[in-house]
């Protein structure tokens, strides 16, 4: 099979890497959030990809269809998407709290201020 088949996977690499690399590089909260939410929709991708199956249709039965794709991948990330939208609100709602608590969303700033109180 060639390199170039595999494009959608290629591309769940690119953003598993992206998404992890602003995880620990920023020390930003907000943009935090956001790379575990580019993390999280290449794990979406790759299961979607996983899920599709060459030459197969929708388990459907009708005449002429051998290969059947398995739909369970796609109800599942539709489940994951919903908890990762929920989890995401609790923690943009829990920045705010911080931000409004410490005046900041940069992570050494907040610690600082803990340190300082201690």
């Amino acid at each position: 099979m060639h390199i170039e088949a595999l494009y959608n996977y290629w591309i769940v690499i690119a953003l598993m890497m992206c998404g992890l690399y602003v995880v620990m590089t920023n020390a930003n909260l907000v943009k935090k959030i956001i790379g575990l939410n580019l993390f999280q929709a290449s794990v979406f991708i790759m299961y979607i990809s996983m899920g599709k199956v060459a030459g197969g249709t929708a388990p459907i039965l009708m005449s002429g269809a051998a290969v059947y794709s398995n739909p369970l991948p796609h109800v599942l990330i539709l489940t994951a998407i919903v908890v990762g939208v929920a989890t995401t609100a609790v923690g943009l709602a829990l920045i705010i709290r911080i931000h409004s608590a410490y005046g900041s969303v940069e992570e050494d700033e907040i610690q600082k201020r803990d340190w300082e109180h201690e």
